[in-house]
């Protein structure tokens, strides 16, 4: 039996896309819980990123990217908007960082969530786009007919 072509091993190097690091979506999705695969706390996570948001933040660092049509196996949605892999590339050969400022995928992730609300996109939506407040109070009895 012949292994798969794509499968992991230990004799790779680290500039194989292979032995890149997945960010998905999800890992900072605010919206997502941690059972719905959400990888930092939710306070400092951004609401709804995009593998587009991703890659612009990511490819401003100069380490090397790719992106893949991929859907996170958690996601439920099926929709292009939830489609879409990150692939980093954070150590050479030889095993040290690209960059020393991101060692591992934590801090790469934890640089995400930082710059996303910073670009031009996130600062510029239009009114009916901006994340709505659900307003609180008011009558409290409202649908609650029945509930004994």
């Amino acid at each position: 039996m012949t292994s798969a072509v794509n499968s992991w091993s230990s004799d790779k190097k680290h500039s194989d896309v292979e032995r890149w690091i997945c960010i998905y979506p999800a890992y900072i999705n605010n919206k997502k819980t941690l059972a719905q695969g959400r990888r930092l706390p939710k306070d400092i996570c951004v609401e709804n990123p995009t593998h587009q948001e991703i890659r612009d933040v990511v490819f401003a660092t100069g380490l090397r990217i790719g992106v893949e049509n991929k859907l996170y196996p958690r996601e439920r949605s099926k929709e292009m908007l939830y489609r879409g892999r990150i692939r980093v590339e954070l150590k050479n050969d030889d095993g040290t960082p690209i960059k020393a400022e991101f060692p591992n995928r934590e801090s790469v992730m934890k640089y995400i969530v930082e710059s996303i609300p910073k670009l031009k996109t996130r600062q510029n939506r239009p009114a009916d786009q901006q994340p709505q407040t659900v307003q609180q109070g008011g009558n409290k009895a409202k649908g609650k007919k029945g509930r004994r």
